[in-house]
């Protein structure tokens, strides 16, 4: 029960936080807006204007946007990036492509990343564990738009063993198809190395702690063979502070896609938020912006909460 309502407190405060943040980033863009030219469709696009209320005050401008989105789910209108569609249909074509390379790079970075990690931290103080460390000081230190355009010049135009840009849905025969995969093979290396070090240092500095904990000592004592006592006692431990990490760390992918999207011509979010903000679309700069804050604020609950399903000492919502 106490679980609950602290779930639910949760949500409030999370619906609260939004409307915050939607508040702040609706009346400083409108602060910064300038006058924007009308398109081709002149009196389609200044009557859409005024029924947005771009000729009154920023409040009631705010007002009309609230009332459209919860009555009619109205983000707003796109008129640079894609002219006169809707804010929402916009961002909701976008989403595939995003969400596919960062679910691929997580599926390609976790298993490598805990095996690393576990091979470190059972080989803690060997050439094996100086290896790992120097891969993942390596991967972590350098920036994945470096590791973008190295990838790019000598993997994909060197070696041609991958697509430099990502083929279209036409080309590929849908979004979730192998030759659809196999262009994009790049820029999910390029997110998958950051991936695989971080979950490796994350795994190893767990395992490490747990395996010279009390608990493997006595485990040890009763007679416990060490490959037992590492699987049965060490590594359940040891995992309860993972799954927060790979939530925390699809978020961070998710905003760090943004440059690579740019780099290998992916449509997603990320290249639609730069692309938003360099032609001055303001109602889609505001919707992107938003997807990023609501993926941010669910992030942050799931990673509580699943700290409570992990391990049952944890009681969500207890002093």
């Amino acid at each position: 029960m106490r679980t609950f309502k602290y779930i639910i407190k949760r949500l409030i405060f999370l619906i609260i936080t939004f409307f915050i943040i939607m508040t702040i980033t609706f009346c400083l863009i409108k602060t910064l807006q300038t006058e924007i030219p009308l398109g081709k469709d002149g009196q389609v696009e200044m009557d859409r204007r005024i029924a947005l209320g771009w000729d009154k005050p920023i409040m009631t401008q705010y007002g009309i946007y609230l009332r459209n989105i919860f009555t009619k789910w109205d983000w707003g209108t796109s008129f640079k990036v894609q002219y006169m569609q809707p804010v929402w249909n916009v961002l909701f074509d976008r989403m595939p492509a995003t969400i596919m390379v960062n679910v691929l790079a997580i599926a390609i970075g976790l298993p490598f990343g805990i095996i690393l990690g576990i091979i470190a931290a059972i080989k803690k103080n060997t050439i094996w564990d100086q290896i790992i460390s120097v891969v993942i000081v390596i991967f972590i230190s350098v920036p994945s738009f470096v590791l973008a355009f190295f990838l790019q010049y000598f993997v994909g135009f060197k070696l041609q063993w991958f697509p430099i840009i990502m083929s279209s849905v036409y080309e590929a025969g849908g979004m979730w198809t192998w030759k659809m995969i196999y262009s994009v093979m790049l820029p999910i290396l390029a997110s998958a190395f950051y991936e695989i070090a971080y979950f490796a240092r994350t795994v190893r500095a767990e395992l490490t702690e747990a395996l010279t904990s009390d608990y493997m000592l006595l485990a040890r004592t009763k007679g416990l063979t060490k490959g037992k006592a590492i699987v049965r006692h060490a590594l359940k431990n040891a995992m309860v502070p993972i799954l927060p990490v790979i939530i925390g760390t699809f978020l961070s992918v998710m905003s760090g896609s943004m440059v690579l999207e740019q780099i290998f011509a992916i449509p997603g979010v990320g290249s639609l938020t730069l692309s938003a903000m360099f032609q001055r679309d303001y109602d889609l700069f505001v919707g992107t912006s938003m997807f990023y804050t609501a993926f941010g604020l669910l992030a942050a609950i799931l990673t509580d909460l699943s700290y409570g399903f992990l391990d049952p000492r944890i009681k969500m919502g207890e002093r």
